[in-house]
């Protein structure tokens, strides 16, 4: 309470205790899945824009190792609260709220990005319209002499889903959604590893699209933030992809289905 208490000194509580609570629906057609760890400034914004996505709403926190307040300012907002005392993880989280979603929509946000109602509105009104999974089609920086290790592994597992078209949009990124039917498909648990539920999606045939773009980089805390020797989730993200690339080539072949063209392998010795 301690830390509430000060940011209310700076205004960061006054400004969220003017936001009014959400009603939740008893009977949601779009459940909205947000992990949260220690994102008191931030909750109540993402929460009250997360509401207004569909008059039958229902908006899930998974305060996952907060100390912060975030859980009871989730819990005062109307939100559905699902408790872990320890950190586990934004993806692990997103899972953990999946599988408690009542809605045939899924959205995922993360808890320290306010995106605004209308830019959240294209992911579900995409997958009311019949595409299974909804991707944000912002990229990464990509023109510059040294691309990120995520932006790359993003670019290089679509394209060997034989997907090109998705560019970098992936699953890592937030917003997406889902309907519920794509994540029967493919398994909550498998969205513990998003490059991986991605690739299965795809491989499984759900209809998967970049559907809008919300720039999301410019607003992502770790990005912003300037750490010595560089970003410390990038060799975990790229890790993920790497995975994805394991479970493709296991359940296909060697080169994920793609065809050799005209490489005759048994020439080589």
């Amino acid at each position: 309470m301690r830390n509430i208490r000060s940011r209310r000194k700076r205004g960061t509580r006054k400004q969220q205790g003017r936001i009014a609570p959400i009603r939740h629906s008893e009977t949601p057609r779009v459940s909205v899945i947000i992990p949260v760890v220690n994102e008191a400034r931030t909750i109540a914004r993402v929460i009250a824009n997360a509401a207004r996505v569909h008059p039958h709403t229902e908006v899930i926190v998974v305060a996952n190792g907060s100390t912060d307040g975030s859980k009871e300012i989730a819990a005062r907002m109307g939100a559905r609260v699902v408790e872990y005392p320890e950190a586990l993880g934004h993806d692990v989280g997103r899972s953990l709220g999946a599988k408690e979603a009542k809605g045939n929509v899924l959205l995922f946000l993360d808890g320290d990005i306010v995106i605004q109602t209308v830019a959240l509105m294209p992911f579900v009104r995409a997958v009311e319209n019949g595409i299974d999974v909804a991707l944000n089609s912002y990229q990464g920086p990509t023109m510059k002499n040294h691309v990120h290790g995520v932006v790359l592994a993003k670019h290089a597992l679509n394209i060997a889903m034989a997907r090109p078209d998705l560019k970098g949009s992936s699953l890592t990124t937030i917003p997406h959604a889902m309907s519920k039917k794509a994540l029967d498909t493919i398994g909550h648990e498998q969205l513990i590893v998003p490059p991986k539920a991605q690739t299965v999606a795809m491989l499984r045939g759900l209809d998967v699209r970049a559907v809008h773009y919300v720039d999301v980089g410019r607003t992502n805390p770790i990005r912003r933030r300037k750490v010595a020797g560089g970003d410390p989730l990038e060799s975990l993200i790229v890790g993920d992809h790497l995975e994805a690339m394991h479970w493709l080539t296991e359940s296909t072949n060697d080169r994920g289905n793609q065809t050799d063209l005209a490489r005759v392998r048994s020439a080589v010795r």
